[in-house]
Order: C-alpha cells, then structure tokens, then sequence
C-alpha cells in the first residue's frame, strides 16, 4: 500500500534538508512525493519471479573495455580556468564549506 506523506512529513524532511518551504511548496511537494511512492509501490508489486537473477545481476560486462588514453596536459587546461594557480596546478574554487 502507498504511503501518503501529509504536511508535517514534508516539513520534517525539508527540515533535516535545510530547506525553507512556503505553504504551497508544501502542499504540492506532499502530493508529489505521495505519487513517487504511489509508483514505487507499484514498482514493488511486479511479478519478477520469472527473471533469473543472471538477468537481473551486472556481473556480466555490459561496458566498453577500459583502454588507458592519454590526459589532457595540464598547462593547457589551468590557462583556460577563469581561476587557476598555475603554479601549484590547482583550479581555484570558491568556499563552499564552513562559509
């Protein structure tokens, strides 16, 4: 059965999210949210009892063979950085943590 998310759930995960929500926003994320589970749980009810678990595994290899190339060379790419130390060869990034 699909669970339905009501208000107060909604606040709470935006709470744990760090986001500020409006009404509305809650409203319609309550619903949203509500329907993602809706077909998740739909998801969850498919008879897969057929598949054999080789099928459903990724141990097969399904990707290209990883064949070494060479890199872009570094001088290159850090004189076209809006922000670079070339000397130390680093890009430059603003702060994102402990602003």
């Amino acid at each position: 059965m699909a669970q339905t998310l009501t208000r107060a759930d909604v606040q709470r995960i935006a709470t744990l999210a760090r986001l500020e929500l409006t009404d509305e926003e809650i409203t319609l994320f309550a619903s949203q949210l509500s329907a993602i589970l809706g077909y998740a749980d739909q998801v969850q009810k498919v008879d897969t009892s057929d598949v054999s678990a080789e099928a459903a595994s990724l141990s097969a290899n399904r990707f290209r063979d990883d064949a070494p190339v060479p890199c872009l060379d570094r001088d290159v790419v850090l004189s076209q950085a809006p922000a670079a130390d070339r000397a130390a060869g680093l890009f430059k990034v603003p702060r994102v943590l402990g602003s």
